[in-house]
């Protein structure tokens, strides 16, 4: 009787840990969707400010097209195609920015600092998406995470090549 009431209680505990287990291991694939979302509607406004950039007398012609044509990549690109259309645009951005910043009136200096205070944001919320796809790593590499298939059909969180080069 005692140890069946032992085991019970074992088991119990295990069952409970592995809802525990699991629960955990949802919210960290919660935080790394919401932190891509964030980091994605950065991204979106900071394309945004580029193609207000191309539109102002800061970029001469040819670079206007040019950072025209990397901030449309930018918004439009699938995600595979991502890394590379963001890499573009910060870029564009870059030999823009030090070029242009010389000549830039009042209305131009507020798109350079609201891009700059942009830039920062994207930094942090690059640095929060990293963090968030490697704590989820770390869980889902544990023997009792692949043994009990907790993950289910969710798949692994990545992290992308312009995390790394972003202004």
């Amino acid at each position: 009787m005692k140890t069946t009431l032992a085991i019970l209680g074992f088991v119990l505990i295990f069952l409970w840990y592995l809802s525990f287990s699991a629960t955990r291991l949802d919210r960290l694939h919660h935080r790394v969707e919401t932190s891509w979302a964030n980091l994605d509607g950065l991204l979106q406004r900071r394309a945004a400010i580029a193609l207000e950039i191309a539109r102002s007398d800061i970029a001469d012609p040819a670079s206007s097209l040019l950072l025209t044509a990397a901030a449309y990549q930018a918004r439009e690109a699938r995600l595979e195609y991502r890394s590379q259309a963001e890499s573009g645009l910060s870029g564009a951005l870059g030999l823009l920015l030090a070029d242009g910043q010389s000549n830039a009136r009042a209305a131009e200096k507020a798109l350079l600092t609201e891009l700059s205070a942009l830039t920062d944001k994207i930094r942090i919320a690059i640095a929060l998406h990293v963090d968030a796809v490697t704590s989820t790593h770390n869980v889902r590499s544990k023997v009792i995470f692949r043994v009990f298939r907790l993950a289910g059909t969710a798949p692994l969180p990545v992290t992308y090549e312009f995390e790394t080069d972003v202004l």
